[in-house]
């Protein structure tokens, strides 16, 4: 009986939970995909619309959100979750665990637990002929790893515009009661409130959710109900073009011109990708049950009412949100639009930081600045250099283009691109890992090929409209990312072919005139698999010297909250006398300094004292006495006469080394006073 109440209480305790989650991913998750009817009809070129072009309109809208919304993302893609992350790099994390395709070892590290409570359902057998095929062809790998990267930077060329033509169409309506409000004073206050937003992130998800979370419900209540009153009012036979009918008689009637305009109707699903990738700031039955209950029938009310209002007003689709509330609540509505369009920034925000966090812990982008905004959720991540970095290309983004138009033209590229790629790694997700039959693989990927795939060549005659920006910025990052990628693989290529075995280490410090001399060193590698670095036999062969006690010291993050201090350290002998190695485990939520107590040195002779015992202890003390110093190596390559002719050329190479001397140190800051830092320098030869 006292099992069967407790199972209870967990139940409730944790459909409570979900409940509450599910009313903070209002103020995160779904603020651009709902917002999207401020710029839908507005983004639209259309000319001398017709009833029927309208009812056509509204069924396609309809259909990508029941089909993309509902069906792709709350049914199938929130299943493919990297322990509770989401998003492209997540399903490529995936599969790199459940296959040998990945080609840079990953520094996530998951428990014994984790692994054990993971929600994958993986299928064990024999390898597919698929997943052979790939992981024998190093091509086949580069272009997954190549898809997967293009996917992470088009989200956040994404994450560049949602923000920028929700705040900017929001603020516009004063023009509408104002006409003497110019352009240049829309896009002035536009920029500064975004800045005021970018500077709020730094307070965390939980937080900016608290605060917006009543916004977008309040946006969420109210503008079905308007769209209620606008179908009852002007067309209340509007639901009849849930018919598919409608979008063939759409097709056949306007040919080109309707072909066209898809540019604009893909827009209604803006923002449905973070539904995906934020779900490492909530969780997935909380985000299914806000999008049924809430975010799904708002918007198809919504444009229903707006369609509705358009049928009866042919030519008001330039303004197409304003135009259809009604007078008497046009001032509390413009209000809650534009608290609702900053708010609405916030999901692809967050979504950025994320797919950020995830390639940095993969080691696929350059280190930047990751900060645990929550003591209990993993994925609930904030970066300060990403963030302004974001600011900065919104604000340009708004002073460049200047109209919610003409960032619409841009917007829709990037929008449908990152769709279609998650189509694609969904695709592989299914047959590799979950084992799903073909027949049920083909029913998913050709319906959404096709839809997605229509959507594509439609947009992509945008690109030349503004449409090259966000690509412009996607590739931008795809090539400091692909240059980091290079440059992290010829070094673990390096670092394989003269790797420091334990032998190898007995052998340099047994050779002529290779002394041990007094003190505790501590030597940074993050290798584990029972070899260390070169840097180590360049360091002994150059100062002929090892200390008395040396350290081989490695910080491995787990995904988990916190470390208990007794698992922290985890110490053992490496061979050679006064030789060992020392892990460091720590979750998203310890601080990793040692500034306090004791500092670092101080626990980890005590671990030693605790694992060696007896004199060998007494000989680890005597050493800490005579001193400590912490050693890091510093690895650049140099380019020869023998280096390959795209090294030589120096390009990846030297894109590199600029990337690696501008990005964040791997060691974070342990509280290691100055005096007792040193750099070793070393050349790689590429």
């Amino acid at each position: 009986m006292d099992v069967e109440a407790g199972r209870k209480d967990k139940d409730k305790k944790g459909v409570s939970q979900d409940l509450i989650l599910a009313y903070k991913t209002l103020g995160v998750v779904f603020g651009g995909l709902v917002t999207s009817p401020l710029y839908v009809y507005p983004s639209m070129n259309l000319t001398n619309p017709t009833e029927e072009d309208y009812l056509g309109i509204y069924s396609i809208m309809f259909w990508t959100l029941t089909l993309i919304g509902f069906v792709k993302y709350i049914c199938i893609a929130l299943n493919a979750d990297d322990h509770g992350e989401g998003g492209t790099f997540a399903m490529y994390s995936l599969l790199c665990q459940h296959a040998n395709i990945g080609i840079l070892p990953s520094k996530k590290i998951y428990t014994e637990e984790e692994s054990l409570t993971s929600t994958q359902p993986v299928v064990a057998g024999r390898p597919g002929r698929l997943r052979r095929f790939i992981e024998r062809s190093i091509i086949a790998r580069r272009l997954l790893l190549l898809t997967a990267i293009l996917g992470m930077c088009m989200l956040i060329g994404d994450g560049i515009l949602t923000p920028a033509i929700s705040v900017l169409s929001a603020i516009d309506g004063l023009r509408g009661p104002f006409p003497s409000v110019s352009k240049p004073a829309v896009e002035g206050l536009s920029a500064a409130i975004l800045v005021g937003l970018f500077l709020l992130q730094k307070y965390g998800t939980s937080r900016v959710s608290f605060m917006f979370s009543p916004i977008m419900a309040a946006w969420t209540f109210t503008t079905p109900v308007i769209g209620v009153y606008s179908i009852w009012r002007y067309y209340p036979g509007i639901f009849k073009a849930m018919s598919p009918h409608y979008i063939v008689r759409f097709f056949v009637t306007n040919q080109t011109r309707g072909w066209q305009l898809l540019g604009g109707t893909v827009l209604c699903i803006t923002g449905a990708e973070a539904m995906f990738a934020d779900l490492g700031h909530f969780s997935k039955r909380s985000i299914q049950i806000a999008f049924l209950s809430s975010i799904y029938p708002s918007l198809v009310l919504t444009y229903a009412g707006q369609t509705a209002y358009l049928i009866n007003n042919v030519d008001d689709f330039s303004d197409g949100f304003y135009k259809f509330v009604p007078r008497p609540v046009y001032w509390p509505m413009f209000v809650i639009a534009t608290l609702a369009a900053i708010g609405g920034s916030q999901s692809l925000i967050s979504a950025t930081f994320s797919v950020i966090k995830q390639s940095v812990a993969l080691d696929y982008f350059p280190r930047v600045k990751v900060v645990h905004t929550s003591k209990s959720k993993e994925g609930e991540v904030y970066s300060p250099e990403t963030n302004y970095m974001l600011m900065l290309l919104c604000v340009g983004v708004i002073l460049g283009f200047g109209d919610g138009k003409d960032i619409g033209n841009a917007f829709g590229v990037v929008v449908i691109l990152v769709m279609l790629i998650t189509t694609i790694l969904l695709t592989l997700v299914m047959l590799i890992i979950w084992g799903t039959h073909a027949v049920l693989v083909a029913l998913y990927f050709v319906p959404f090929l096709l839809l997605e795939g229509t959507y594509v060549s439609a947009v992509c005659a945008k690109i030349l409209r503004g449409g090259w920006v966000p690509f412009a910025v996607s590739v931008a990052l795809a090539v400091v990312m692909f240059g980091w990628y290079y440059g992290r693989q010829r070094k673990t290529e390096y670092e394989a072919a003269n790797k420091v075995t334990l032998e190898r280490l007995g052998e340099l410090l047994s050779a002529p005139g290779v002394h041990r001399v007094p003190g505790l060193c501590f030597f940074y590698s993050n290798r584990q698999d029972g070899w260390l670095t070169p840097v180590l036999a360049h360091y002994i062969r150059n100062m002929r010297s090892l200390h008395e006690v040396t350290v081989f010291l490695t910080l491995r993050y787990l995904l988990v909250a916190r470390v208990d201090v007794k698992d922290r350290v985890a110490v053992r002998r490496l061979g050679p006398s006064g030789v060992y190695g020392c892990t460091i485990h720590y979750g998203y939520a310890d601080a990793i300094d040692f500034e306090e107590e004791d500092g670092l040195a101080g626990q980890v002779v005590g671990a030693l004292r605790e694992h060696v015992g007896g004199e060998e202890a007494a000989r680890v003390e005597a050493a800490r006495a005579a001193g400590v110093v912490h050693v890091r190596g510093k690895m650049r390559f140099h380019v020869g006469k023998d280096t390959r002719l795209v090294d030589r050329l120096g390009v990846l190479l030297g894109f590199y080394e600029f990337l690696h001397s501008t990005c964040r140190s791997a060691l974070p800051a342990l509280g290691i006073p100055l005096q007792q830092r040193v750099e070793i320098g070393m050349l790689y030869k590429a």
